[in-house]
């Protein structure tokens, strides 16, 4: 059922009705991407100056919004609404510093053919694709927002997917984009049919805001399709508790009954959810729906950024409201992504206070200040670094539980034991002597 301001908003598209509003094709095409019609949809009247600041900011990073998010917008509060803070661009985005960078996690840098960074031993980075369905103004990579002419086709796509299978140490890829879900299902279903016939890879990764700005993508055709490519994970980027809406919970509720892990990444943003209670209260809703919170991240040093960022106090300060507070996998791991392509640093309060030899000293989320005694003989396993030879501790194949034991290897066929023999036994004690 469509809000009251949903309904207002259908009608200001010509021809439009109740079906086109759960159509996440129509959701795209209608996207919201000049200021009087963001005045027209939500009823309101913006300053001369904003119109003024609008035209210049849209030159360089221009706006997009879904009719769905639009909706979300409170316009009795719009100076601090959250979603419009995050969806409606302000002059403040033209304030470039001088630490400011174009491409801060170092992403072109690290990316050793076009399309795929290779930061992590184990992990790449595969972009699948440009398009957002909106264009998140925090976002990190405002240098390629609505740059139509890079958009991956399938020559180069196929270019890294040929990386991929290259570099056998690449376990575990993640697609981003943009936003792959604005793939169609079949040009999707074939990305992933070719990186699961990669036998290194072990583990595909989604990364995805519709959930939150177009649940409406989440059908049950499309997870149908994911189904097919186990084990996959995705990522979705709830930033603020008002997010999680009734049509976001039922996509969310599609995406965890498939068996597909969710996680969540949020941003720490100036004046949306730098706020203790904001974060606990988002938290605690994602993992009442299935999402376990993963990092919280700093907001990085991307151009027109700035007015977004918070000291990295505030983000110790949510931690410490969380830990203790909440149970601990409502807890992310706060990062800060390192500029220059140094991956990402979690920054966590301090609990070990101090150590000696014999025991260390730590606190508790109350402020309790206890110790933990370090054992009086520990004998380490001497390691020569002859792997392949390993015969200590080095046994990661999975066990065999074919491994017959007890009457069942008496019983066995394939098993020349004829009986069993408890420890200690005299008798044999004394043959052995």
């Amino acid at each position: 059922m469509l809000s009251k301001q949903q309904e207002e908003i259908l009608q200001e598209f010509d021809g439009a009705n109740k079906s086109n509003w759960s159509d996440w094709k129509w959701q795209v095409k209608h996207c919201i991407k000049d200021i009087k019609q963001i005045e027209n949809v939500l009823g309101i009247k913006l300053s001369e100056k904003i119109h003024q600041q609008f035209s210049l900011i849209s030159e360089k990073f221009p706006m997009a919004i879904t009719p769905y998010y639009l909706s979300l917008v409170d316009t009795d509060n719009l100076e601090n609404d959250p979603i419009f803070k995050q969806s409606f661009p302000v002059i403040n985005e033209l304030d470039v510093l001088q630490t400011d960078m174009a491409d801060p996690l170092h992403e072109d840098k690290d990316s050793p053919v076009e399309g795929v960074t290779h930061r992590y031993p184990d992990r790449a980075l595969l972009l699948v694709s440009n398009t957002c369905s909106m264009y998140c103004r925090h976002c990190t990579r405002k240098r390629r927002v609505g740059d139509q002419d890079s958009i991956p086709n399938r020559k180069q796509i196929l270019k890294g997917i040929e990386y991929i299978q290259n570099t056998q140490q690449i376990r575990d890829v993640l697609l981003s984009g943009g936003d792959p879900f604005l793939l169609s299902d079949e040009y999707l279903d074939w990305i992933l049919t070719e990186l699961n016939d990669i036998e290194h890879v072990e583990v595909i990764r989604i990364g995805t805001r519709t959930p939150v700005v177009l649940p409406q993508r989440i059908t049950d055709n499309l997870v149908k399709m994911l189904k097919k490519h186990h084990p996959i994970w995705i990522n979705t980027h709830y930033n603020h508790p008002r997010e999680l809406t009734n049509s976001s919970r039922n996509a969310l509720k599609k995406l965890a009954d498939a068996g597909i892990p969710l996680g969540n990444q949020s941003v720490l943003l100036a004046g949306i959810n730098d706020c203790p209670r904001i974060m606990k209260s988002l938290v605690n809703k994602l993992v009442a729906n299935r999402v376990r919170p993963y990092y919280l991240y700093q907001c990085d040093l991307s151009e027109g950024l700035s007015h977004f960022r918070t000291p990295v106090g505030m983000g110790i300060e949510i931690l410490e409201s969380l830990i203790g507070h909440t149970s601990g996998f409502c807890v992310p791991t706060y990062v800060i992504d390192a500029p220059g392509g140094g991956g990402k640093i979690p920054v966590m309060p301090n609990y070990l206070i101090s150590w000696s030899t014999n025991k260390v000293v730590l606190r508790n989320y109350e402020g309790v200040i206890t110790t933990y005694k370090e054992p009086d003989s520990y004998k380490p396993t001497y390691c020569n670094m002859n792997c392949d030879n390993c015969d200590l501790l080095l046994a990661t194949n999975d066990a065999d539980e074919r491994k017959a034991i007890g009457i069942e290897m008496l019983l066995s066929d394939h098993n020349e034991s004829i009986s069993l023999i408890p420890s200690g036994n005299d008798r044999y004690n004394r043959r052995d002597n």
